[in-house]
């Protein structure tokens, strides 16, 4: 499930929860109201209702900020991809060709593709239908045939000379 998907499917949950909570308590005391109950009881619940509606308010504005920020987040990131696609496309082209260089296998490439844009070993594994084990394995073999001793060395060997600091002006 995408976390799209997972986000809208835990608002729905959540407020439903609170919709059934406020329409059971309105319920109790309605008939609380009809059996002559204490004004103390009907006042506390009365209280715990509103608390309820109030909370889901809260809760669904918050759910509303953060999908709106999701939503920037992923028009600043199809911006950047897009005003920098040849960039990217040129690296991704060097880094093949230095994948090439080490020797490593198809398998090792998608790995080390995999571990630069941040991936876990368990996610490589989902991603690509494997073990857990398999995924390690080959990242241990990426790093063996390339010298490096780790996904840290091995972002670093392809970021290091292009995230320069900026200057002063």
């Amino acid at each position: 499930m995408s976390d799209d998907k997972g986000g809208k499917l835990l608002r729905i949950v959540s407020a439903s929860v609170f919709a059934v909570i406020a329409a059971l308590i309105a319920l109790d005391l309605l008939l609380d109201s009809r059996d002559g109950v204490g004004w103390l009881h009907v006042l506390l619940e009365a209280s715990v209702l509103v608390a309820a509606l109030f909370g889901l308010v809260v809760m669904l504005r918050e759910f509303g900020r953060v999908s709106l920020d999701l939503t920037i987040a992923r028009d600043d990131a199809a911006r950047w991809r897009s005003e920098h696609k040849a960039l990217l496309s040129g690296l991704s082209v060097a880094i093949a060709r230095q994948f090439s260089d080490w020797g490593l296998t198809q398998a090792e490439s998608e790995i080390g593709f995999l571990l630069l844009k941040g991936f876990s070993h368990h996610e490589i594994a989902e991603l690509r239908g494997t073990s857990e084990r398999t995924a390690r394995e080959q990242a241990r073999s990426l790093y063996r045939k390339s010298g490096l001793t780790g996904r840290n060395q091995l972002s670093a060997f392809f970021l290091e000379d292009l995230l320069q600091p900026a200057k002063a002006d």
